[in-house]
């Protein structure tokens, strides 16, 4: 009925195929989150010095006197 062709033959290329699309989603994926994080590193860049000094001193990474110094530095600098 098929010739040549027996059942394993049919099993093996189903399988095939399987990696096939498993293949092309797992690149898919990885496409669209390679994208992400490139998105999110360059948004990064795009921050403004003050808006990066105002979370160090939030987070407390430098006190009140740095942070008014460095401020003032930067808005003369505008």
């Amino acid at each position: 009925m098929y010739g040549n062709w027996d059942a394993g033959a049919w099993v093996w290329m189903s399988l095939l195929m399987l990696l096939f699309v498993a293949a092309l989603v797992v690149g898919v994926i990885a496409l669209i989150r390679t994208g992400v994080r490139d998105d999110q590193r360059r948004r990064s860049f795009d921050r403004e010095p003050l808006d990066i000094l105002d979370e160090r001193f939030t987070h407390g990474e430098i006190d009140q006197q740095e942070y008014k110094e460095r401020r003032l530095a930067l808005v003369e600098r505008r």
